[in-house]
């Protein structure tokens, strides 16, 4: 290795150092920094200052490791390196870099431990410690659970400021002038005299440069872009429809291909009849793959008609066939021998319920598909004994891993470009697709072969969000909530979801009761228990994951029971709250919805409250009953993320989740007949429409608390919001989403 590279790798330990040093997880292992993954294939000319700072004769190029999704993920990290660096935000490039275990995820396996984010006791404390020390001895490259901002927000401050002052020290040898006398602006050092040096005349030298002492982030006071409102570096792009995603990715020679495999997942292929298909014109080749069939041809509508023209003989599921039997499946579930966790039992649960209850309920909650408008795609050629794959991917070190098993090349024979991707709500954190893409490259060896699954595929082919059912009591003395007991049952997403990335999910899966388990109220006799359902239909991640469902178990479950006690929503949910962001949501939403005011017949305010990822969040729903359905007039929404780094950003993710939480809420729905899915298209799975979609009104708070991330914690509350407000409304309860097989919408 180059005394450069060496250099830098040095440069990196500096960084981590600064990020590390509060943790008192004390592994060896754990505060050995990783190699820096750019110095593999540096091209003549560049300088790599840390993993996430490249330098060349053009510019400044910030590492963005973590996908983006149209989340503002790359924007949001070029900003906290940007600020520290320095840099014009109009002049900042960006780059996903390589997969690499220098960009691992600390704080998805930090925040999946069983400790409420409420809780900061030590042994808590300790265990988030040696959740982030696994991930990074995993190198777990992994974009979810709202942890982008939460593990980037230390980290890429300090790689910009350990880059800035390596540049500061190289112009500092240069000038013959003290570093503390030097300033900089805009990619340039500047001397006291107005001198200015660019960033690219300076990075050669800098990585020569190992600051004396790890270098401080900036004060907030004094932050050029965080904290105000940003332009997004893709915003126009996307405004102008000049973008490119995955599906838009071309290679020269490319050709066109399509799948289709047993839409009873995991029932396999007996056969098929290729010959129709194989005549047609375009038509290339048509290959086996696992579980059934491609068709390659020299555009991408050829390719689909080739692959509608096979007949398959599929095999049969195995699982239940039918929705009536799957959930009967999660509905047996209800026993001790499945218990999977009970980590909330506060008081006496079954004293205080013994002789009655006030309100006994059962919940239930579809499966959910992901149904982002980008389609899975991906584009493999395998060539010279490499394998380049450029696909949108959450997980890009496991799409690598199973990419070499697919191909049998060893994993550094294969690159992996990572694209900007037209949605995803945690399904591209699957990797199916690339492993198919790899399967038709491998019969098209030479040649670029670029994978489109048709929109009917992507929505048969989903691992959906887990159908749920809980069961739950509660009871009021005195005109207060007493006594609530909660039991969710519900297959495993980590056990199916892990399984499928070739890891053991061990322990109890906190997802089957996150968002219930963990809220902030202390009612003296409250409990809620998991029960794991036998795996059935494969399932996954979905945005909020077990929060997305178990918000409308807790909230409706706590609102029927508030009402029984003649008590006010908001005024019970104060009083029972013991954690103090929590209560200034609450208190904030009060004040924004006018909470308490009259409001006219046939009109109704639903309030839910839902703290999840560590972000307690809130929201007010007001909708009328009229002739034709219900009408929802008016959202407000409020969240506490301990710090806003982008106010513009920050609005866009509350209200879009908002949207994805009601519009799945009123009539998104998986089904299925004969182990099949029989929603396969955008008709039959409704999202919410713009004549439906009401004035959204949010308010982003900031404590100080550990800074959290806002993709997914809007989803929880919206659900049972609106649930509670139809009852406002009209007084019925609706137990079973989605809403709209019990009242229409208009």
């Amino acid at each position: 290795m180059s005394k450069a590279g060496k250099i830098a790798r040095r440069s990196f330990l500096i960084g981590t150092a600064a990020v590390t040093g509060g943790f008192a997880v004390g592994y060896y292992a754990y505060r050995k920094p990783p190699a820096n993954p750019l110095l593999d294939e540096l091209a003549p000319g560049a300088t790599a200052l840390t993993p996430y700072v490249l330098i060349d004769a053009t510019g400044v190029t910030l590492i963005t490791p973590r996908a983006d999704m149209g989340q503002g993920a790359t924007s949001v990290q070029a900003a906290l390196i940007a600020e520290e660096l320095d840099l014009a935000w109009d002049a900042v490039r960006t780059d996903p870099g390589p997969p690499s275990a220098a960009y691992y995820n600390a704080a998805i396996v930090a925040e999946g431990m069983p400790f409420a984010a409420t809780d900061a006791g030590w042994i808590a404390q300790g265990a988030r410690s040696m959740g982030g020390a696994l991930g990074k001895l995993m190198g777990l490259q992994i974009t979810g659970g709202s942890s982008t901002v939460p593990d980037a927000y230390d980290r890429l401050r300090h790689a910009g400021a350990t880059a800035r002052a390596m540049l500061i020290g190289a112009a500092a040898d240069r000038l013959g002038v003290a570093a503390d006398r030097l300033r900089t602006r805009d990619g340039a050092v500047i001397a006291p005299d107005g001198t200015r040096l660019p960033y690219t005349d300076l990075a050669e030298a800098a990585a020569g440069i190992t600051p004396s002492v790890p270098p401080l982030p900036k004060d907030p006071a004094d932050w050029r872009y965080l904290g105000q409102p940003m332009q997004r570096l893709d915003i126009v792009a996307k405004s102008t429809g000049t973008a490119r995603y995955g599906i838009d990715e071309t290679q020269p020679g490319m050709v066109h291909a399509t799948v289709r495999i047993n839409p009873r997942i995991g029932g396999g292929v007996r056969g098929y009849d290729a010959s129709a298909a194989q005549t047609m014109r375009g038509v290339l080749k048509i290959v086996p793959i696992t579980g059934g069939a491609g068709a390659i041809a020299d555009n991408t509508w050829r390719a689909f008609q080739a692959a509608a023209a096979i007949r398959f003989d599929w095999g049969p599921a195995p699982y239940p066939a039918d929705t009536a039997a799957l959930f009967d499946t999660i509905a047996g579930a209800f026993d001790p021998a499945t218990r999977d966790s009970r980590l909330r039992d506060d008081g006496d649960v079954d004293a205080a319920l013994a002789r009655d209850a006030d309100i006994e309920a059962e919940y239930r909650i579809p499966f959910l598909a992901h149904a982002s408008l980008e389609p899975m795609t991906a584009l493999a050629w395998l060539h010279d004994g490499r394998l380049e794959i450029r696909a949108g991917t959450q997980i890009p070190r496991f799409a690598v891993k199973t990419a070499a098993r697919v191909s049998g090349l060893p994993q550094d024979a294969i690159t992996l470009h990572a694209l900007p991707m037209g949605g995803s709500f945690g399904r591209r954190l699957e990797d199916d697709f690339i492993a198919q893409a790899v399967e038709l490259a491998l019969a098209m060896e030479g040649t670029p072969v670029k994978l489109t699954w048709s929109r009917e595929e992507d929505m048969t082919h989903d691992f959906p969000r887990p159908a749920a059912i809980a069961r739950g009591r509660a009871k009021a003395t005195d005109g207060q909530l007493r006594a609530l007991d909660l039991s969710i049952a519900t297959p495993s997403v980590g056990a199916s979801q892990m399984g499928r990335l070739g890891m053991s999910s061990p322990g109890p899966d906190t997802a089957i009761v996150a968002g219930a388990w963990d809220q902030p109220f202390a009612i003296p006799d409250y409990r809620v228990t998991g029960y794991r359902a036998p795996e059935t239909v494969p399932v996954s991640s979905w945005r909020s994951v077990g929060a997305s469902g178990n918000g409308f178990f807790h909230e409706c479950l706590l609102d029927e029971a508030i009402h029984a006690a003649g008590a006010d929503p908001l005024a019970e949910r104060l009083r029972l709250c013991t954690h103090a962001a929590s209560a200034q949501v609450l208190e904030t939403l009060g004040q924004m919805a006018d909470w308490g005011s009259p409001m006219a017949p046939g009109r109704g305010r639903g309030l839910a409250f839902t703290l999840s990822f560590g972000v307690p969040s809130a929201q007010v729903v007001e909708v009328t009953a009229t002739d034709a359905g219900i009408r929802i007039d008016r959202v407000f929404a409020v969240a506490d993320v301990g710090r806003v780094l982008d106010p513009v950003n920050i609005e866009n993710q509350m209200q879009g989740g908002v949207v994805w939480g009601l519009g799945h809420a009123i009539g998104a729905q998986l089904s299925y007949a004969d182990g099949r899915p029989e929603q396969q298209n955008f008709d039959t799975y409704p999202a919410m429409r713009l004549y439906q979609c009401p004035p959204i009104i949010v308010r982003a708070l900031e404590t100080g608390a550990p800074i959290r991330g806002i993709g997914e914690p809007t989803v929880p509350p919206a659900a049972p919001a609106l649930a509670n407000a139809i009852f406002a409304a009209t007084g019925q309860r609706i137990r079973t989403l989605p809403l709209a097989q019990s009242v229409d919408f208009v």
